[in-house]
């Protein structure tokens, strides 16, 4: 099989139909032809070529087994046979005895015939191509016609002159086409290099987003899991020191190191629990926080100052994560670390941002310290932060509580 060309998409159809015209048009004056006293017409070869032509581009097969020069010879039998014809029919009106300009065949049904080729080989190919179709036509209709004129036919000059001026109109017609279908083209490759472009873009934004959810499960998991077993591991060790010399120790390490199993698995089930954050889609912002707080209150056993209003309307999805993250994380910290009395937090949102505040009077740190090794919570608020375009505040020191402030400014 040969190797196939591509073609332009409702070429094929297009041409099909127009061909399918003209063959009926051609039966229509075969049918109804009439002996007056006119120079004959011979129809006949018109449903010939038309037929011909339409059996070509009707058939797959030959689409198939013709495969790059299936098209170009579509195109020549549309251009080609429509001028023998014509010239045929010139030779038939001689043979009875129609000489000179009584041979003559009206120029304008050809150029209708064979603007239907122009116009689609020009959508097809290129403009150097359409020169050739035009010099190439030309040339053949007056190639045929010198014979015919030799013998006693029509003049040469006047096949001559109508074949220039059939010319220039399928020049200007072509160019015009070839220019609208290249720009067409291009603009088609942009919108497939923009679509490749959105398409490596969109990939790169999942695996961002895959990165960033490692790092999300990292700084849910990291108070959880890690000091849990890190606990247990101390316990354990001490238990086998104690197994031997002191059993009543011994089984007291082992019922805190079950207690603290136990605690760790709870702490871990919440966790995983809370990684889709499903109370932002069951609640909203404001009563996710304020579910939140409560919650954390009553665990910690602390005293809660809220200010937290029922609703804060429509806010981007990224700005309501980022900033339940946040506060997430701020009142775990505080539960496990602060031992704190009393916790405040606030939510307020005017006509330009959005402000959580989060105040405790536990034992504070200092902020700027570096974090101890499997600690990422600080730096997991600072990246949801950056990542909402916001402002994050930790005030802190060590005897003084902490204070974290997250402001979003809207666009």
């Amino acid at each position: 099989m040969k190797k196939d060309l591509l073609i332009e998409p409702g070429l094929l159809p297009t041409f099909r139909f127009l061909t399918g015209i003209r063959l009926l048009l051609a039966l229509l004056a075969l049918f109804s032809q009439t002996t007056a006293n006119t120079p004959p017409s011979y129809p006949l070869l018109s449903v010939i070529e038309s037929g011909t032509l339409l059996l070509l581009l009707a058939l797959p097969v030959l689409r198939r087994w013709m495969g790059r020069a299936y098209l170009p010879t579509a195109f020549l039998i549309a251009t080609a046979g429509p001028v023998l014809v014509q010239n045929l029919t010139v030779w038939g009106r001689m043979t009875h005895g129609y000489l000179g300009q009584q041979a003559y065949v009206d120029p304008g049904s050809l150029l209708f015939v064979l603007f239907i080729p122009l116009v689609l080989l020009s959508s097809q190919y290129s403009l150097k191509t359409l020169i050739a179709y035009c010099l190439g036509s030309a040339a053949l209709q007056i190639m045929l016609a010198i014979p015919a004129a030799n013998n006693g036919g029509p003049a040469l000059k006047q096949t001559s002159d109508w074949a220039s001026i059939m010319t220039i109109i399928f020049m200007l017609v072509g160019y015009v086409v070839v220019r609208l279908m290249s720009a067409q083209r291009a603009r088609h490759r942009e919108l497939a290099q923009s679509n490749v472009k959105l398409a490596e873009y969109a990939n790169t934004l999942e695996q961002l987003a895959v990165s960033r959810e490692r790092n999300r499960m990292a700084r849910e998991l990291h108070d959880t899991l890690a000091h849990s077993l890190s606990a247990v591991s101390i316990q354990l060790e001490a238990l086998d020191a104690l197994w031997e010399s002191d059993p009543l120790a011994a089984r007291k390490t082992l019922s805190l190191s079950r207690d603290v199993t136990r605690r760790g698995l709870l702490e871990t089930r919440r966790a995983l629990g809370a990684l889709r954050a499903s109370p932002l889609e069951d609640l909203g912002l404001a009563l996710a926080i304020r579910d939140l707080a409560e919650t954390t209150a009553g665990r910690a056993g602390l005293q809660l100052c809220l200010d937290v209003p029922p609703e804060l309307g429509q806010l981007p999805s990224f700005t309501e994560q980022g900033m339940y993250r946040i506060a997430e994380e701020a009142l775990n910290n505080t539960a496990r670390h602060a031992n704190a009395h009393t916790l405040s937090v606030s939510l307020k949102r005017d006509t330009r941002q959005i402000m959580l505040l989060l105040v405790d009077d536990g034992l504070g740190f200092d902020p700027a310290k570096p974090a101890q090794d499997g600690h990422f919570g600080l730096l997991g608020m600072r990246e949801r932060a950056a990542l909402c375009h916001g402002t994050l505040r930790i005030d802190s020191a060590p005897g003084k509580g902490t204070q974290v402030c997250f402001m979003v400014v809207e666009q």
